[in-house]
């Protein structure tokens, strides 16, 4: 997700918490008065919180040793000088999720937590994540209690956040809290992996509260909803970092990267998945006789099986594999797979495919099994944390959030990774593997890194630059029958170019293309808005054009 695009919702936001629009007094538990008694709670993204040192670490060979409260993530200058000293802190255990014998870390707390991750002269500038829209918030006269931060370690899978942290319990209570203290509601910013935390706690909810009290307790508790650069269907750059590694930046190489991401249980939270596969819901099984450990039934619609890649717009996976062995060696694999090996010749190398379902629910992990040595911890993470949840497997679509108001915003039209094509690289684990080449979307086509056209399902246009199209876009489902639509320049201007659609009609499962003009040297923002389909709920999407939206804060 781009700066201006962050900006532009954090500012919009603003306006609401500041001085929005008034309401009057209403019965039933609903809001009433000023705007400004609303909170704002912050739930950040992937590695997007700062962790502390919580032990001491003699670091040997360097003068820089870990201290309890010492910081960890970031700390680019222990990073630098003691890289292994450094990831004892960082790692996790790749089964169980407990800390390394020698070093613990845990999340920081407050606002301090998310506002840089490496704060200094230097890295400041390059690691702030909501150091500027603080600073907003205090010109704005934004008061210090109505803006909250809720970090957590991003490093967890949902279960055990709650399981070792307590966090949706304390989560809860921050609601309430905010609550009592301004007198209103409060309005969540979720950002990237920030959006399924949230959804997680909107279903464990569930089991805290009794279910006549559900709906109520979100209407009081919860105004309005800022899914932010939201994953809906997840990430490619996810198989990345697990098969190959990303630095994120780091001065670090791809295969420490993919070690210390693989430590952690949350590598898999944002796996890409089918939006046509679902899977029971467990939260019925706590009023039914069933076992809570019971296995969850995995189903897929026939648009699974009818369109290819997983309704993505190309396969997530192509990876050469050294040699071919027994098929048996692979029960799990599909009849899609079973497809790729009937042209093989035994004994020399081969190209398997995988869409979006055969990677999230480990078929493509388990036909790899026998050449990587860390498909076994990632099998059992994906089985344990995610497709045997007891409150949610986050593998699978959501639905439209029961908050009053809800809006969707990310940035489309930017350079995005939706595939990518592996081959062994003949070294050990960690760096076993090498990526020969990447697609990308990019305005409504597919292209290869060395930029030959791909073919594929492109959509109507590309993400942004992280999260591909198809997965942010999810949220234009949330929408009703009939849509609102209105397209304005970024830039300044008077009215007379705006461009405005109402009642335009939209299926469900299909994509709201406007039939609107484009100038090419124009940027747009194109606003989908729905009030109507759901008495007292209103939905929104907002899509931001690419390169300039980090002049909308400026604008």
């Amino acid at each position: 997700m781009t700066e201006g695009l962050r900006h532009l919702t954090f500012v919009v936001a603003l306006l609401i918490l500041v001085g929005g629009p008034r309401r009057s007094s209403g019965d039933g538990g609903e809001f009433s008065g000023d705007y400004s008694k609303l909170s704002g709670i912050i739930i950040p993204g992937f590695a997007s919180t700062q962790l502390r040192a919580w032990s001491f670490l003699d670091c040997p060979y360097s003068p820089l040793d870990f201290n309890p409260l010492d910081l960890v993530w970031l700390d680019s200058t222990k990073l630098l000088s003691a890289v292994n000293c450094w990831l004892k802190c960082m790692l996790l255990d790749p089964y169980n999720q407990t800390d390394h014998p020698e070093c613990k870390s845990r999340p920081d707390s407050g606002l301090s937590a998310i506002t840089e991750l490496d704060p200094g002269c230097i890295t400041g500038p390059l690691s702030s994540v909501w150091k500027e829209w603080i600073k907003w918030c205090i010109e704005f006269g934004i008061e210090a209690n109505a803006i909250i931060a809720v970090p957590y370690d991003w490093r967890l899978a949902p279960s055990m956040l709650e399981e070792r942290d307590l966090y949706f319990h304390r989560l809860k209570l921050t609601f309430e809290t905010a609550h009592k203290l301004r007198g209103g509601p409060s309005i969540v910013f979720a950002h990237s992996l920030g959006n399924y935390v949230f959804r997680y706690f909107l279903e464990w909810l569930k089991l805290e509260i009794a279910p006549k009290h559900y709906s109520q307790w979100l209407d009081d508790h919860i105004h309005a909803y800022f899914a932010v650069g939201a994953p809906l269907l997840g990430a490619t750059e996810t198989v990345k970092a697990t098969l190959f590694g990303n630095t994120f930046g780091l001065p670090v190489s791809e295969g420490t990267a993919r070690l210390m991401f693989n430590s952690f249980a949350s590598s898999l939270w944002m796996l890409p998945f089918s939006k046509y596969c679902t899977a029971d819901n467990p939260y019925w099984k706590h009023f039914s006789r069933a076992s809570r450990k019971s296995h969850q039934t995995y189903q897929c619609e026939d648009h699974e099986f009818l369109l290819n890649y997983s309704g993505w717009p190309t396969n997530i996976v192509n990876i050469e594999i050294p040699s071919i062995r027994a098929f048996d060696a692979y029960p799990p694999v599909t009849e899609v797979a079973q497809a790729n090996f009937s042209s093989m010749e035994c004994g020399l190398p081969t190209q398997l495919s995988f869409s979006a379902r055969e990677v999230s629910d480990g078929t493509f992990f388990k036909a790899i099994e026998d050449y990587d040595s860390d498909n076994k911890r990632l099998l059992y993470q994906l089985q344990k944390s995610y497709h045997g949840d007891p409150i949610l497997n986050p593998l699978t679509p959501w639905e439209r959030p029961p908050i009053k108001n809800v809006f969707c915003i990310y940035g489309v039209d930017l350079k995005t990774e939706v595939g990518y094509y592996f081959a062994p690289s003949g070294k050990p684990y960690p760096d076993n593997w090498i990526i020969t080449d990447i697609i990308y979307e990019l305005e409504g086509s597919l292209v290869s890194r060395s930029g030959n056209l791909v073919e594929g399902n492109p959509g109507a246009a590309s993400g942004d630059e992280t999260v591909p199209y198809n997965s942010l876009s999810l949220c234009k489902n949330w929408l009703g029958p009939k849509v609102n639509i209105t397209r304005a320049p970024q830039s300044e201007h008077d009215g007379s170019d705006v461009q405005v659609e109402l009642n335009v009609e939209h299926q469900h499962e299909a994509d709201v293309v406007p039939n609107m003009t484009r100038s090419p040297r124009v940027k747009y923002i194109t606003y989908y808005e729905d009030s109507e389909s759901i008495p007292g709920k209103r939905t929104a999407v907002w899509e931001l054009d690419k390169d300039r939206l980090h002049m909308i804060s400026s604008s």
